[in-house]
């Protein structure tokens, strides 16, 4: 989700600036602007000193300005920790039954896991992520697969094998994944 919002932001941003830009570019060049425009011709100033000013006098005018600040203020930090936050699980819980518990670090999962899908028949290479919460964490795999191979056999072995291995020895009651596949990109054969 916060890529999502991230690529979002980023592009409104820009489209807001790329127009607001090339708008005053255009004014610059000499194109005549609409008459609601901010910028008159080209020797205009973006903000005038009457324009800056006009409502400085009014009781409204600084608590909103204040107001407006802090909320972007609150929304860039809020898009930085977003962005800055860690999306790898560090730690999987490991229940021992004995009430205690133990932690199991999620590379070494990963490691595990990713090591036991490119064993797979017809898997080049496989990549995991695990993400979550410790107590309930997720898998992100991402399969390179040989040429001639079944994608549904391949995903039917990695299911079956390396991800009922990794759920069954970390204790975990179920571990969802998101599988990609991929093909591994290779020549043409000619056909005779």
């Amino acid at each position: 989700m916060p890529r999502i919002v991230n690529r979002v932001l980023i592009g409104f941003i820009g489209l807001v600036l790329l127009v607001l830009g090339g708008s005053v570019l255009a004014v610059g060049l000499g194109v005549r602007p609409p008459s609601w425009w901010i910028h008159d011709g080209r020797h205009d100033v973006l903000l005038s000193t009457a324009e800056r000013t006009r409502w400085r006098d009014q009781g409204w005018w600084w608590p909103v300005v204040i107001a407006g600040l802090a909320v972007l203020l609150l929304l860039a930090l809020w898009w930085l920790v977003a962005v800055v936050r860690r999306r790898r699980l560090a730690e999987v819980f490991v229940d021992t039954g004995d009430g205690a518990g133990a932690l199991l670090r999620g590379r070494a999962l990963e490691g595990v896991l990713a090591a036991e899908s490119s064993r797979l028949g017809g898997v080049d290479r496989a990549t995991v992520r695990l993400t979550g919460r410790r107590g309930l964490p997720e898998a992100r795999v991402r399969l390179l697969l040989e040429p001639h191979v079944d994608p549904g056999h391949a995903l039917r072995l990695l299911t079956v094998e390396a991800l009922a291995h990794a759920r069954d020895s970390a204790g975990l009651a179920a571990l969802p994944a998101e599988v990609r596949l991929r093909g591994v990109k290779h020549r043409a054969e000619r056909v005779t």
